[in-house]
């Protein structure tokens, strides 16, 4: 299906939602500090959200993300445990690599930041992470594109330039972030059926004002 939609939020962008409890006192943060709070101290910092965006895909150690984002391992290092003390990551495993243990992170929230807090955010910041966003969507098609998969007849591709008042523009933003929330949970009762015939799929959704 072949239809020129890539869906999309009001702000274009990263969003981080928690998984964790909406308090906590643990790692010296204040007592009754909500998850969002905390989540968005930890992208405070552009090459901190790329690090968080990484291990809410996948598991990885500060070398590897290192390694991927042309950072210094030192400086990765750092912004990884800040991550683990905002609770935004934690460890998974270790493993012994030429004589060093590796330590191997995952996220502990997956991308959703609620509305509220992601005006809270400079607008310096929030462009950078929308750029930041942008150009990982980006590299993704490109690897898609590659490897053939936008060739596949179920892929949905949507392009729709509209025009909107301000009460439509609101009221379209809505219904994208109830479409967000539904694909979650459709992803969330894939994830309970098991893992056969299982395969990686993107969903990406932007609402943008065209210049």
């Amino acid at each position: 299906m072949l239809t020129n939609r890539m869906a999309f939020l009001e702000e274009p962008v990263i969003r981080w939602k928690s998984t964790m409890p909406s308090t906590s006192s643990q790692n010296g943060r204040p007592a009754g500090e909500t998850s969002e709070a905390r989540i968005a101290k930890a992208l405070a910092h552009p090459l901190r959200a790329q690090i968080l965006q990484r291990l809410g895909e996948r598991v990885s150690s500060p070398g590897d993300l290192a390694e991927e984002l042309g950072a210094p391992l030192g400086v990765v290092s750092y912004h990884v445990r800040m991550l683990r003390d905002y609770n935004c990551v934690e460890l998974v495993r270790t493993e012994p690599v030429r004589g060093a243990l590796q330590h191997f992170y995952k996220a502990t929230a997956r991308p959703t930041l609620e509305d509220a807090t992601w005006r809270t955010l400079p607008s310096q910041l929030r462009g950078e992470l929308s750029n930041g966003t942008l150009t990982a969507l980006v590299d993704d098609l490109a690897a898609a594109a590659d490897a053939d998969k936008l060739t596949d007849p179920e892929v949905v591709l949507t392009r729709t330039p509209v025009e909107l008042d301000e009460k439509a523009w609101k009221k379209l933003n809505k219904l994208l972030a109830k479409t967000h929330e539904q694909a979650l949970a459709i992803a969330a009762e894939s994830a309970e059926r098991g893992t056969d015939g299982v395969f990686q799929t993107e969903l990406a959704l932007l609402h943008f004002k065209r210049a």
